[in-house]
Parts: C-alpha cells; sequence; structure tokens
C-alpha cells in the first residue's frame, strides 16, 4: 500500500464499499456526537467523511486534534444510510470507518478559519494566505485560473499562433506608466527595467519573421492598485501579428475569447464571436459617456445641447453659450419614485466631485422639478420626444465641458441602472472601441500630443499626418471590453519610420528624441518591417469576469495589498549594506514633510 494515500478524498463512491483504503488530507471539520466522531478530511481533490466511534483506536488521537492537521486515515468504506447521503459531495454515498490515524503534522491555533465562508480583513488574508488558499471559493478560483490559461495557450495554438517568451529584464522606456527598476551590479549606475508589456520585444518578432506570436505573459508597473488592476503585476494574453488588418486582428482573437468565456460561463450567456459589436469611440463617450461601455445597461445617454441653447433655465443656457453641453441620462419608469431618489443622485454627483446633477420628474406626463419649470413645458415635451422619453420615465442631466460632462453622464448612467435594477444578469456583452483619436490637446503643457499608444499607425498614414488637422486624425487603434471592464487595449502598428518620425513631430519630438528614445525598434523598421498588429487581453480580469469576483485579488495566488506590499513573504524589504555596496547604491531619505 502507498505510503499516503491510495485513493483521494474526493474519489471514493458506493462502488469502493467493503474495501481498505488509505486517505491522506486536512481536518477540515469534527463533530462529536457523543461517542461518536465525525471528521471531514479535505485534500485538492475533495472532502471524504471518516467516522471514528469507541471501538475504533483512532478516536483519542482524531479527538486530541486541531482542525487543519495533517492525518493519513487507514479505514473502510461504509455505505451511509438512505437519510444521512449528501448528495453535495462527490463522496457523498459513504464513509469511512477509521481503523488507525498517522498524524503527518499537528496544526497550531488557527488565525482564520478554513472551513466556511466568513469574510474576514483583508491584511489577515493576505498575511496567511496560505490558509486563504485552502478555502473553498478561492480554492476554485486558482483552479478556474490555471484552466483559463491552459484553455487560452491551446486555443491560441489552434489559431496558428507560436508561443515565445521575451525578456524579463529590458530597458526603461520613457513612455507609459512608471517603471520597476533593477540596478546592474556589473554596470555601475546603470538600472534594468522589468516590462511594462512585451511590446518592443513582440514588434521585433514579427520584424524577424515569425508571423504570430502569442506568450501568457507577466507585466510589471509601478501603479496604484483599484479593484480591476493588481499593484505591481499583472498577466496578459499578449499576441502580434504580421501582414493583418484590423479585421484579421479581431477575426483572430474573437474565437478565442468567446470560446473561453463559452467553456466557463457556467450557462451565462455570451456575445458570439464575429458579432462582438463596434463601437466608434465618439460614439461610445456620447451614448455611454465611457470608452469602456456596459452593454448590460440599456440606458442611452443623449445629448440635449441644443435644447437649451434658448432656454428659462439660465445656468444650462449659460454653459451651451460658453461653449460647453448637456447630456441626458434616462431614468426609466421612476414615477413611483419619490423626490428623495432624485435628490440623493445630486448629492452622489457632488460626492463624487461634480457640481451637482440635474433632474426632471414625470408622472402621467406631469414634469416636476426646477429644470423642468424654468425651461418650460413644451419645451421639455419637446425634449422628451426626441430621446423617446415616456410619461412616467424621469430625466437627469450632466452640463459642462464635453469631457467633464460625459464623465459625469457616465458615472449616473452606471447608477442609474444599478439603483434602477437594470443590469442584464447573466450574460458577457463584450464590444470592440474602435477609432481612437491619434492626438489630444494637453491643456496643461498646452501643446497637443499622443492621446494613448504614440506606436499606432494613424488611419490615413503619412498624407493624414501632413494635411489633416492633428487632433482629427483617427488611430488604427482598439480596444476589447467586457460588462463595462477593459480587457486590452491593440493596435495596428506604425511599421513605417518615416510615419513615426512625423507622428512624433507632431506631438513636440525631434527625429533625435525618436532615434536615442526607441532606438531598438526605429533602427529595426528602417530594414525591411511587416504590417502588424496585435492586442493584449488582461489574464486577471478575464478570470475575474468568469469568477464573478468584484477585486482581482480574489483570483491572484499571492497578490500584494494595495499598498503593494506582500504581508506574507515581507515584501518590500530593507537589504544589507553589503547588498546595496555590491550594486552601487546608497539610500536617499525622502524629506520630511513640513
Amino acid at each position: 500500500m502507498h505510503p499516503y494515500r491510495t485513493h483521494s478524498c474526493g474519489a471514493l463512491t458506493a462502488g469502493e464499499v467493503g474495501q481498505t483504503v488509505r486517505l491522506s488530507g486536512w481536518v477540515h471539520r469534527k463533530r462529536d456526537h457523543g461517542g461518536v466522531l465525525f471528521v471531514d478530511l479535505r485534500d485538492h481533490y475533495g472532502i471524504t467523511q471518516i467516522v471514528a466511534d469507541s471501538d475504533s483506536p483512532a478516536l483519542p488521537v482524531l479527538e486530541s486534534l486541531r482542525v487543519e492537521s495533517v492525518v493519513t486515515i487507514d479505514g473502510t468504506v461504509k455505505a451511509r444510510d438512505g437519510a444521512t447521503v449528501n448528495p453535495n459531495l462527490s463522496t457523498g454515498e459513504i464513509e469511512v470507518f477509521a481503523r488507525a490515524v498517522s498524524v503527518q503534522s499537528r496544526a497550531d491555533e488557527l488565525p482564520m478559519p478554513v472551513a466556511g465562508e466568513q469574510e474576514y480583513p483583508e491584511d489577515i488574508r493576505l498575511k496567511y494566505r496560505f490558509l486563504d488558499l485552502r478555502r473553498d471559493k478561492v480554492h476554485a478560483n486558482m483552479m478556474l485560473r490555471s484552466q483559463v490559461i491552459a484553455s487560452l495557450r491551446r486555443r491560441m495554438v489552434d489559431q496558428g499562433f507560436t508561443e515565445f517568451q521575451t525578456p524579463i529584464l529590458t530597458a526603461s522606456s520613457p513612455e507609459g506608466a512608471r517603471d520597476y527598476l533593477v540596478p546592474s551590479r556589473v554596470h555601475p549606475g546603470k538600472f534594468y527595467a522589468l516590462p511594462q508589456a512585451p511590446q518592443m520585444f513582440k514588434q521585433l518578432l514579427m520584424v524577424a519573421g515569425f508571423d504570430r506570436y502569442f506568450q501568457i505573459a507577466p507585466c510589471f508597473r509601478d501603479e496604484d492598485a483599484r479593484a480591476d488592476r493588481s499593484p505591481g503585476e499583472f498577466y496578459q494574453l499578449d499576441f502580434e501579428m504580421s501582414f493583418v488588418t484590423q479585421d484579421d486582428v479581431f477575426n483572430a482573437i474573437e474565437p478565442v475569447l468567446a470560446g473561453v468565456f463559452e467553456e466557463f460561463s457556467d450557462g451565462r450567456s455570451v456575445t458570439p464571436a464575429g458579432s462582438f459589436p463596434r463601437i466608434p469611440y465618439a460614439e461610445s463617450m456620447l451614448k455611454y459617456g465611457s470608452d469602456k461601455p456596459d452593454l448590460r445597461n440599456p440606458v442611452i445617454i443623449h445629448d440635449v445641447t441644443a435644447h437649451f441653447a434658448k432656454s428659462g433655465f439660465g445656468l444650462f443656457e449659460k454653459i451651451v453659450g460658453g461653449g460647453g453641453v448637456v447630456r441626458a441620462i434616462p431614468a426609466p419608469a421612476t414615477a413611483e419614485k419619490s423626490r428623495k431618489f432624485f435628490d440623493d443622485m445630486n448629492d452622489w454627483a457632488r460626492s463624487e466631485g461634480h457640481a451637482g446633477l440635474g433632474y426632471v420628474t414625470r408622472k402621467g406626463g406631469e414634469f416636476g422639478g426646477p429644470i423642468a419649470k424654468n425651461h418650460g413645458e413644451e419645451g421639455m415635451k419637446a425634449l422628451y420626444e426626441a430621446i423617446g422619453l415616456g410619461p412616467d420615465d424621469g430625466c437627469f442631466f450632466a452640463a459642462g465641458k464635453e469631457l467633464q460632462a460625459a464623465k459625469l453622464a457616465g458615472a449616473a448612467r452606471t447608477r442609474v441602472g444599478e439603483q434602477l435594477g437594470l443590469i442584464e444578469q447573466g450574460c458577457f456583452k463584450f464590444c470592440w472601441i474602435v477609432d481612437f483619436p491619434m492626438f489630444e490637446y494637453d491643456e496643461d503643457a498646452k501643446k497637443v500630443d499622443f492621446s494613448h499608444n504614440p506606436f499606432s499607425m494613424p488611419q490615413g498614414e503619412l498624407e493624414a499626418l501632413e494635411t489633416m488637422d492633428p487632433l482629427e486624425i483617427k488611430a488604427w487603434q482598439y480596444d476589447i471590453v467586457c460588462n463595462g471592464v477593459e480587457l486590452s487595449s491593440g493596435a495596428i502598428r506604425n511599421h513605417r519610420p518615416d510615419i513615426m518620425y512625423k507622428a512624433f513631430e507632431i506631438a513636440g519630438y525631434s527625429r533625435e528624441d525618436v532615434d536615442s528614445n526607441f532606438a531598438g525598434m526605429i533602427n529595426a523598421f528602417k530594414y525591411g518591417a511587416p504590417p502588424h498588429g496585435g492586442s493584449a487581453p488582461g489574464v486577471d480580469r478575464i478570470v475575474m469576469l468568469l469568477a464573478d469576483e468584484p477585486n482581482i485579488r480574489e483570483v491572484v495566488v499571492f497578490p500584494m495589498n494595495q499598498k503593494a506590499e506582500d504581508l506574507l513573504m515581507g515584501a518590500p524589504s530593507e537589504v544589507s549594506l553589503k547588498q546595496l555596496r555590491e550594486l552601487h547604491i546608497r539610500i536617499v531619505e525622502p524629506q520630511s514633510k513640513g
């Protein structure tokens, strides 16, 4: 017999009744029924009920152990009585009568329980993550993550992609987020950077002629944590393709994403591959107030600026006269809502740092509220008819500069959808956001700058850069969004040096700046580069959506806290003077405030 087990704790069924077996695992729960002890024995695969009574030599040993101690049980498989069968367990038809027990490891008193799904403070969960990972839900999330990654990898290979690994120690880039720097021992005063993404390397692979690349890539960015973003590190499905248009990229990745979501959807519907809606950036900002719209929310924002150009409501008329906009956010079927519902929305907007959220109520065709009173009955009827609202629909208004109004309207759309229970459940709704602006005007620097990715190919290529207003130029750039979560950004790349130099010139960079900051890529492009493009959906966010978790830390095996601290391993930590000397580094203490 094997020294630890003949079966796992999830394997035994009625077919093994009468057999002598050996199981090993953790003591999950204990229930003392007066001379009969029931123990739930748990391992990676499941739970088996162990029974020990006064006839069992294992009884006193099991009684003395704390939960989470590790034991090996020798025993006989018995059928449970019909009334005690547990249909929720794969082993629920049987139990094992303990004949002998070996203690492999005794557990101390636990800082947090493993059995059950009690909520515990994050600092305790992260400090004792090895215990947290034993809990059913967290354990299941990690298994889901592994299965999703295996599925992504398999589907990419089936699409003709080849997996390559790109460097972890690389050069710092002046673009993008803040780098994590690694000092070089053999090159005093010089530093490597951990890659924010394999962006340049994957493009160089296309220049090298490999055609279709992918990897499950670790990425490192010194950014603050958010619910959908881990501090420090994350993983993405990084891919790149040669001789492709935007349509080719979409056609390659849609079956992969839709397929993975269908595989792990657990009955939830998924937007079919080949039918992801394509929404231009400008349209998305107008209709949804966001470039990552949640299409489960049926509320559509409308531009009603023209209705307030001449209005009895002086505030909006003044805003419109000053070049601002007014956006309307419908609140359908709110006739029975009290005034408090509308006032609470206004208070919420102010708590978010906005000036406020105007509103109009309507019940049985009768308008209410200061905006309706001042704008006038006929004006309100015309506005409602124009945007398709009915006699019992309320409406909120966001006014101000275009971007500011769009942001407030988008947040209000989400809140209205949540407050009124309008968000469709049990589905994954994908879309592409396309036609991003290539440039934007930086109000602080008083100059034109790149709006997003400086290495995207402008639509119209060199001719557009030479003849068009830069703020009118669109880029071959796109985002994948699912249920309001941005999974990735991508682009058809700018593979021509002449176009790249011109694009950077418009943003205020000299030819020398480009040659210095992006030497590796610009030099490679001078030796024959194919048209190419790609994207990089975030693995952590994919798993977060599939697991229906609100926070990305629930799907990362050993996450950091919001301060980018690893409470389990004690990172970041101080290092010895000897190590600092080897790296030619001296610590400069931050200046005290005040």
